[in-house]
């Protein structure tokens, strides 16, 4: 269990943001997530699906036809 233990009294400035931003970043991939997995987005995500196939003059930046 000493190999998991770590000293919170000796951590710099840098180890505390490293740790500030590796969770920021967790919670910013869970809240992602869960956008784009809840039911009611899904037809908003699913009409730009293929947006990288699409060539430029035939949709705008809506995904609507011109």
């Amino acid at each position: 269990m000493e190999y998991l233990h770590t000293d919170w009294m000796q951590m710099t400035l840098n180890d505390w943001l490293g740790v500030a931003y590796t969770v920021l970043g967790l919670l910013a991939m869970i809240v992602v997530y869960v956008m784009v997995l809840h039911p009611k987005n899904k037809e908003a995500y699913n009409s730009q699906s293929d947006m990288a196939l699409r060539d430029d003059d035939e949709h705008n930046n809506l995904g609507d036809k011109q």
